[in-house]
């Protein structure tokens, strides 16, 4: 039987694991297992998130570290794990440009670890606010953001990855705006350093063969494509063939081409090393008023892009927990915060709810947040003991599987699947990808929001309810309350909405119907949001049904396409569409 089997079999049984001592005595050998091959899939991926971040590479194993022991013993969120994503790389990367660094390009200077120490200042006021932020419990406030935009943003964040890593695995120098490093591509291959893009090449056959071998044998299922990797490509770089730990000159071709140490990741030299690249803030980044426009600008990148990333992981993991346990995300983000601002402290990267370590702790078995945990203490144990072994690790290895990652961030089955839910999500997700490219992280979500905002206008709904929603509320008996909205359903007066609908539902146990039938315009965030919500009440004993959607047409096929009202007088109708339970 599959980890995923066991799992699904077990989730019908009325206990649910619980992260307390208790669960950590029983439930010790599925947690500390999972624990260790998460740490397997975990560990290359710090090393790349953290260099592609123009972060020290070992800033990428503190975060983790970190993250895995703090946020274990704050958070609620049994099956997440806590550490780097790659959806931070492109705000990282500019918070360090932005203070005048560029990272391992050329070496790690003075300026670069000047540049280092002032975007982990950011990061710590970063934290403060999103302790702030789940202390206020204003964690509702991820429920804002259109989903067809987040996945247009993430789209990009995965295109600029490819552009910006591509160069590494090539062994070329190379920095700028990824549409200025896109135009240099046909530079790059042609000055490409042929062993260092070998072994960048090597690392990208496993990482897109790899899943495609997992599915015809079984067998490998259980080992990560990144340790393959570096099964593979390590042995490249060492003295008996390329022998990278040594500078020197070869000729291939008629040219000569240098390689040596740089082309590794740089990491301590004797065991405990790691304890001597502890790096603390420094706050002149908030009080020179040279870089304070930026210091401010990045530290409300880091808040709310990785707030945001880290709730919408939250939730999607809490979808598919086999024992369906319920994260409160205020709780999380205290938890995230707090992991942040001990990470920036010690020099670490900023950290989210990580969704495809959390993914696979749920394979591999995991009953409760221990498994977080011993990930964390198997990284630590790692890079305290062998860190020369990973110092032998390539570079160009480590950006064949960013380059990887970016690509399931920007597949072309993510076009489709929103071009599924409607041709006006695909304009909006289209958008915010090219506005993302075009411009930065910011504006290129503020462009996502203000193209479906601009499309909800054009199908007629009213300014009045663009961010408030209209609701009339009336009890039916003590068991039953009815909600009519009118005017709008749609992402902007959502908040509002739900609150309202958790209200009654949630807190004070009534069943709810909500009746749609006079809004003019119900869009595809809501209709998501109420499927999500309906299991959230099936959880708590009641029901939520929807109502009055006969008389509205679907933007498109897709069971939670938008739905318009084309019918000005439609009738009320009591039949239950949608997902009513």
């Amino acid at each position: 039987m599959s980890a995923t089997e066991s799992h699904d079999a077990l989730s019908t049984s009325q206990e649910k694991p619980v992260g307390n001592l208790s669960g950590f005595i029983r439930y010790f050998k599925h947690d500390i297992l999972s624990g260790f091959l998460v740490f397997l899939i975990a560990l290359p991926l710090c090393l790349g998130i953290a260099l592609a971040c123009n972060y020290p590479a070992i800033a990428g194993i503190f975060t983790a570290i970190i993250g895995a022991i703090v946020a274990t013993f704050i958070s609620n969120s049994e099956l997440t794990i806590k550490g780097p994503a790659a959806g931070l790389i492109v705000i990282a990367a500019a918070t360090i440009d932005a203070f005048g660094g560029d990272g391992a390009i050329g070496g790690f200077t003075e300026a670069d670890m000047a540049a280092y120490r002032m975007a982990l200042a950011v990061g710590v006021a970063a934290a403060v606010l999103q302790i702030i932020f789940g202390l206020v419990r204003a964690g509702i406030l991820g429920e804002f953001f259109p989903l067809s935009a987040v996945h247009g943003m993430l789209a990009a964040i995965g295109v600029i990855i490819i552009i910006k890593q591509v160069p590494v695995a090539l062994g070329v120098e190379a920095k700028g705006e990824p549409l200025e490093m896109l135009r240099e591509f046909p530079t790059y291959f042609k000055e490409l350093n042929p062993e260092i893009a070998l072994i960048g090449a090597v690392g990208l056959i496993i990482m897109f063969g790899w899943p495609l071998l997992q599915h015809r044998f079984r067998g490998l299922k259980a080992i990560p494509s990144a340790m393959v990797v570096l099964a593979a490509t390590v042995p490249l770089g060492s003295a008996w063939c390329f022998d990278l730990l040594h500078q020197h000159t070869y000729s291939f071709h008629g040219h000569k081409y240098e390689v040596g140490e740089s082309y590794l990741v740089n990491m301590p030299d004797r065991v405990f090393g790691m304890f001597e690249y502890i790096t603390t803030p420094d706050f002149s980044a908030f009080t020179n008023p040279e870089y304070l426009p930026a210091a401010i600008q990045w530290t409300f990148m880091f808040f709310i892009i990785g707030s945001l990333e880290s709730l919408l992981s939250a939730k999607a993991i809490d979808v598919i927990d086999p024992w369906k346990r319920k994260t409160d995300l205020d709780r999380d983000m205290i938890a995230v915060g707090a992991g942040n601002f001990l990470s920036a402290w010690l020099g670490g990267l900023p950290m989210i709810s990580e969704i495809v370590r959390s993914k696979a702790n749920i394979d591999n078995g995991a009953r409760t947040r221990f498994a977080d945990f011993w990930h964390g203490i198997f990284l630590l144990v790692c890079v305290a003991l062998i860190p020369t072994w990973l110092h032998r690790i390539p570079l160009a290895a480590l950006a064949a599987m960013l380059i990887y990652t970016g690509f399931r961030l920007t597949h072309p089955s993510e076009f489709l699947h929103v071009y599924k839910v409607g041709k006006e999500q695909l304009v909006i997700f289209v958008a915010t990808l090219v506005g993302v490219l075009a411009t930065d992280l910011l504006w290129g979500i503020v462009i996502g929001i203000g193209v479906k905002l601009l499309i909800h206008l054009l199908n007629g709904v009213p300014l009045r309810s663009i961010f408030k929603p209209y609701l009339d509320v009336e009890l039916l008996d003590s068991k039953t309350a009815l909600i009519r909205a009118r005017f709008s359903a749609i992402f902007t007066n959502w908040i509002l909405f739900r609150r309202q609908l958790a209200r009654l539902g949630l807190k004070e146990k009534k069943n709810v119907i909500v009746d749609l039938s006079n809004c003019k315009l119900v869009d595809h965030s809501v209709m998501e949001k109420l499927h999500e919500l309906q299991d959230d009440f099936v959880r708590e004993g009641v029901s939520l049904e929807i109502r009055g959607l006969e008389n509205h047409r679907p933007l498109s096929d897709h069971e939670l396409a938008a739905r318009k009202r084309v019918e000005e007088n439609a009738d009320r109708s009591q039949e239950t569409v949608g997902h009513g339970h």
